[in-house]
């Protein structure tokens, strides 16, 4: 993805606030073998960017002076109350230098899943996002999980997930065959003694979990 920054040379709370009156949003990029840098952004359209999910989990090719330069979203800090952007963090990229950065999970077959069409259990999903590292030519805008043998009152471990090439979990080990990303909970008067309990279970693993 693609957006739009301009260099800026005033600094401070005063320049930052007369950026936001024009319609703009101080930023930085940061990182790599250069100093860090000012930049300014329009509001309208780096707000919108925001809303798209590949936004945040993608190598970003910022348009600056006239050349182009591989950054990573690092940071948003926005307005308490008012849907606007106060300011944002970038990260420059290096290709031969790995990336920790988190990614967004996508899941899919659930209601295939024995826990749902078999025992009418719902689905919790622990985690939505999972931090990675890789190269940045590695990084995906999501990874998959699939729940599709997801029995009732069992759970979805980060080592169940199979990882794209080149990706690795900052959690890994021991850590990923205890780390609950999906549990099948009962629902509140539903299903046999059995599954209630099979469903607690769940309930107990996801709370540690979180």
């Amino acid at each position: 993805m693609k957006f739009n920054a301009t260099s800026r040379s005033d600094k401070g709370t005063s320049a930052s606030r007369r950026l936001r009156h024009a319609g703009r949003v101080p930023a930085i990029v940061y990182g790599g073998s250069a100093e860090p840098l000012s930049i300014e952004l329009d509001h309208n359209e780096i707000y919108h960017a925001l809303r798209k999910e590949e936004f945040h989990a993608s190598i970003l090719s910022m348009e600056l002076d006239g050349g182009s330069q591989q950054v990573l979203l690092r940071a948003v800090q926005w307005h308490p109350y008012k849907p606007q952007v106060l300011h944002v963090d970038f990260q420059r990229v290096e290709a031969k230098q790995p990336i920790t950065t988190k990614v967004p999970l996508h899941f899919i077959n659930g209601e295939a899943s024995p826990a749902v069409k078999l025992n009418s259990q719902i689905i919790s999903h622990v985690l939505t996002e999972l931090e990675v590292t890789c190269l940045p030519e590695n990084l995906p805008q999501f990874i998959q999980v699939d729940l599709g043998e997801l029995a009732p009152g069992g759970n979805v471990y980060l080592s169940d997930i199979v990882m794209p090439e080149g990706v690795t979990p900052t959690a890994h080990g021991a850590d990923a065959a205890s780390l609950v990303v999906a549990a099948a909970l009962a629902q509140r008067g539903a299903g046999s003694d059995a599954g209630d309990e099979g469903g607690g279970e769940a309930a107990g693993s996801a709370e540690k979990a979180e």
